[in-house]
C-alpha cells in the first residue's frame, strides 16, 4: 500500500536463508562467472528441484522460483556427537557453499509452506542444516500488478 504518493508499496513475506555445500569446482566456476556450474552441481541440483517443483518458494506472481544466491564458506567444528558428512568431530572444517535466500509470501498456505521447507531440509546434505526463517517487508513498484 503506497504512502503520500510514494511509487512503492510493501510486500509481506517470509525469508529462508541457509547455506548450501558445493563442489569447490563449483564455486570457483560461479567465482569465475559461469553461472551454468549451478546446473551441473550435484548438492545444488536438489536445492533446484526443490525451488522449481511449484509451491510457495520463491513466488514473485509474475515470476516463479526465484531464489537469491552468493558464493561463500560455511565455517564448523563437528563435536562428539555429530555424524558430519565433510570433517571429523574436534576438527575445523570450512565447506564451500553458496547462500541461499527465497522469498515465500506472507499469505502462503501454511501446510504448503510446511511443505516446501520439509522438502528443503530432505534434499540438504548436512546432519543439521541451518536454515533461518524471517517475517520481511519487500518494496514493490506501485506500477506493478497486485499479487
Amino acid at each position: 500500500m503506497a504512502s503520500g504518493g510514494a511509487r512503492h508499496d510493501w510486500r509481506r513475506a517470509h525469508a529462508i536463508r541457509l547455506t548450501w555445500p558445493v563442489a569447490e569446482e563449483t564455486l570457483a566456476r560461479l567465482l569465475a562467472g559461469q553461472s551454468v556450474a549451478l546446473e551441473s552441481d550435484p548438492s545444488l541440483a536438489k536445492l533446484l528441484a526443490v525451488l522449481r517443483s511449484g509451491g510457495p518458494l520463491g513466488d514473485f506472481g509474475a515470476y516463479q522460483a526465484v531464489a537469491e544466491l552468493a558464493p561463500g564458506w560455511e565455517l564448523f567444528r563437528p563435536g562428539p556427537q555429530a555424524n558430519p558428512t565433510l570433517g571429523a568431530s574436534g576438527r575445523n572444517q570450512h565447506s564451500p557453499s553458496a547462500m541461499i535466500t527465497i522469498h515465500v509470501p506472507a499469505d502462503a498456505d501454511p501446510a504448503q509452506l510446511d511443505a516446501a521447507i520439509d522438502a528443503l531440509m530432505d534434499a540438504h546434505p548436512w546432519e543439521i542444516p541451518v536454515m533461518e526463517i524471517a517475517e520481511v517487508r519487500l518494496a514493490t513498484r506501485t506500477d506493478q500488478p497486485a499479487r
